[in-house]
């Protein structure tokens, strides 16, 4: 699984003209997934997200996790990420898992954070999704499991 996980102060995604999922101040995860993901992957995915310390303690110093700032998380699917760009000028996306292994891995990830204590809220799967993202810092990163 791939994911690219922003640190936001609020963060929201629209279907049409209607809010489906927003946050207060956590992270914003897209996600993505492959062909050769399982439950393992997304055990790990979760663990990482749950536990990367990429909040300022009283020091300033990224010492605490989205959990222990009591912080919420956006989860959005995002088959684009697996974009292979190496060749010509449209993407491939054949490393993209197709939606029907994609969905359920996702929808498993949603429930491994809420069973570790997440607020979690997500996007609409197969949607055309509009996300607002405001960032708390320049704090994003690209994680692979």
């Amino acid at each position: 699984m791939r994911a690219l996980i922003q640190r936001v102060s609020t963060a929201s995604v629209s279907v049409g003209e209607q809010t489906v999922g927003s946050i207060g101040p956590g992270l914003c995860v897209f996600v993505g997934a492959t062909h050769d993901d399982d439950e393992v992957t997304v055990q790990k995915l979760a663990s990482k997200i749950w536990n990367l310390r990429i909040f300022e303690d009283d020091q300033e110093r990224m010492n605490h996790s989205v959990g222990e700032i009591n912080g919420e998380i956006l989860i959005v699917s995002q088959f684009t990420l697996y974009g292979d760009t190496t060749k010509g000028r449209r993407p491939s996306f054949v490393e993209a898992a197709s939606p029907e292994v994609a969905e359920p891995l996702i929808e498993k990830l949603c429930e491994l954070l809420k069973v570790l204590g997440a607020t979690v809220a997500t996007g609409r799967f197969r949607n055309h999704m509009e996300v607002k993202i405001f960032n708390d810092g320049p704090v994003t990163l690209s994680i692979d499991v």
